[in-house]
């Protein structure tokens, strides 16, 4: 996945955040040879201030914004914000992290940054599905057109079958994107000749794939919690208190990802994991809020078997359904009643592409960079792990 620039987000602790950074990254130089416990301290209680700052403000959002487009790029600013920031520790201690028992802390870090990697392909290919979704509106849109001098049966006949094509692809989605199917999972698995001529080529499942056919995003959920658990007192007192910062970002890092999986399509998704919720930290309180919001908002019953929890894929599945019933319903000549719920529906679907078009360009990016982030960072503690750790 190739890095581009993370466009940033409006999120109100943004400023707060950058201005921690920018300070932290003049101090990385100058305190990593003897570094004062003080200032130590005050590092730790400052990085997890901006953790708790930034989760409160997204756990806070209303009903309407919560999983948006808008939300999951304040999301992943979050996360880029809090990496940085943890990196820039990292740094600052490099000796101490190369000590038993942070080393091993750290180590196990790095390597749920790794599996991380395959979630953040898994979340592009679930982007680009919901573009090939978009597409198939627009053709309803086209073929709708008030400008037309007229709307004839061909036109509706377009774009009804515009409106089978997108009910195909997303019920295909939902059958093959759910961890609770009691068949194979795999996009790889044998298709009869009936279920091959559903497949439409604008749909085809090698469509942008980056993981393989057998992985599953809910077995690297779990992979990734698996023993993501408090430190213990005496590893926080042989570190200094530093344990606590890695298991936070670990937290982060995992949750994130949840998010992404929740929201956006992918390949064998589901939500439950078991990881405990940190609830005597201060900076979990969010989490906690987060985790029941977005629980709940899965077990609507409109939301039970979609593809992704996204609130724009929501809006897709209620636009195309209402579409559909109309296109179903149309005699000709038209009455104006119909024509008005015609161009109220148009309007409505309308607004949702627009939407899309600007919003998951965006999110894009910010995966994107989410990747580069995450490679660049492990690969930057990899090496000097390393190289502290290597024979005189």
């Amino acid at each position: 996945m190739p890095s581009t620039e993370n466009q940033g987000s409006s999120s109100p602790f943004m400023s707060f955040g950058r201005s921690i950074l920018s300070i932290r990254r003049e101090q990385v130089h100058s305190m990593e040879a003897n570094h004062d416990p003080n200032t130590q301290e005050s590092e730790i209680e400052l990085f997890l201030q901006l953790i708790s700052k930034r989760f409160h403000d997204l756990s806070v959002v209303s009903a309407d914004e919560l999983l948006s487009l808008a939300w999951m790029r304040k999301l992943l600013d979050a996360f880029i914000c809090c990496h940085e920031e943890f990196r820039v520790i990292l740094l600052n201690n490099k000796v101490q992290v190369c000590k038993p028992p942070l080393e091993r802390l750290v180590a196990e870090f790095f390597d749920r940054c790794l599996k991380a990697l395959d979630i953040c392909n898994a979340t592009r290919d679930g982007i680009e599905k919901i573009r090939q979704w978009e597409k198939q509106l627009e053709i309803v849109l086209s073929a709708m057109d008030s400008r037309q001098r007229t709307m004839g049966e061909g036109q509706f006949r377009r774009a009804r079958k515009a409106l089978m094509d997108l009910a195909i692809a997303m019920l295909d989605e939902k059958e093959t994107g759910s961890i609770f199917s009691h068949r194979n999972r795999s996009f790889g698995r044998h298709q009869s000749s009936k279920d091959q001529r559903h497949h439409l080529p604008g749909h085809s499942r090698s469509l942008s794939w980056s993981v393989s056919r057998s992985w599953s995003a809910a077995k690297q959920l779990q992979s990734i919690a698996n023993n993501l658990v408090p430190p213990r007192g005496n590893d926080i007192s042989a570190t200094n208190g530093l344990a606590v910062p890695v298991f936070a970002m670990s937290y982060v890092l995992m949750f994130v990802l949840w998010a992404l999986v929740a929201a956006i399509p992918c390949q064998d998704r589901g939500l439950q994991i078991h990881c405990s919720v940190p609830r005597h930290f201060s900076w979990g309180a969010p989490f906690i809020l987060l985790q029941e919001r977005i629980m709940e908002e899965s077990k609507k019953r409109e939301r039970r078997n979609s593809s992704g929890l996204l609130k724009e894929i929501n809006q897709m599945e209620r636009c195309a359904s209402h579409m559909t019933d109309l296109v179903d319903s149309i005699h000709f000549p038209l009455t104006d009643e119909l024509k008005t719920e015609a161009g109220q529906q148009v309007q409505e679907v309308t607004l949702l592409c627009e939407a899309l078009k600007n919003g998951l360009d965006p999110l894009e990016r910010q995966v994107r960079e989410v990747f580069r982030k995450i490679m660049n960072g492990r690969t930057e503690g990899l090496e000097f792990l390393g190289s502290v750790n290597k024979p005189e």
